[in-house]
């Protein structure tokens, strides 16, 4: 790529960063193409769909979840290194409204450009839960898959407002669902 179209490429992606921040995933692509201060055919001569300008978007995040997880199953015990990778999820969920939904439809669509991502952060996943089962720290009753959908739906759910204060006390009855002896959460929010 040329210089100047990668200074193109970096500047609609950050500020597609800044208006998928604002306005959840539903952003409009011409309220970016307007905002970057480029034509819509710009736009998508870079990103031809959402998809591929969250692949973009998303790709140093999950890239950066699965770096997370890779240090974690060496470096802590198997359920402290479960119980934190949700933690990661969770705030990264919380990140990008919608994110959550796109990445659930997009985990088993080889056609998806968020497919590669949302595999290697499934994978990641069920190779921490794998390591707990192993250490007996966590169900035995589910697997990978089970744990990617509670995943999805404790992001959809502090993706809600009405859902979203919430969000420790919601991330603690999960963790208590998958862990044998999670940790207490650090607020009180269960009189909420």
């Amino acid at each position: 790529m040329r210089s100047d179209a990668k200074k193109n490429y970096n500047h609609i992606l950050a500020v597609a960063r800044d208006v998928v921040t604002e306005h959840g995933i539903n952003a409009s692509m011409r309220d970016i193409a307007r905002r970057a201060d480029v034509g819509l055919a710009t736009l998508l001569r870079h990103f031809p769909t959402r998809e591929a300008l969250f692949e973009a978007l998303l790709c140093t995040n999950l890239d950066a979840l699965t770096q997370t997880a890779d240090e974690l199953e060496t470096s802590d015990s198997p359920d402290e290194a479960l119980e934190s990778w949700l933690r990661e999820w969770l705030a990264f969920a919380q990140s990008y409204r919608g994110v959550v939904a796109l990445m659930a439809a997009a985990h088993t669509n080889p056609d998806s450009a968020l497919y590669a991502s949302c595999a290697a952060v499934h994978s990641a996943s069920a190779q921490l839960l794998l390591r707990a089962q192993a250490e007996g720290t966590a169900r035995a009753d589910m697997n990978g898959d089970d744990l990617f959908a509670l995943m999805t739906a404790l992001g959809w759910a502090v993706d809600q407002p009405s859902f979203a204060p919430r969000a420790d006390h919601l991330f603690h009855i999960i963790a208590s669902a998958i862990l044998t002896n999670p940790s207490r959460p650090d607020v009180k929010t269960a009189a909420c």
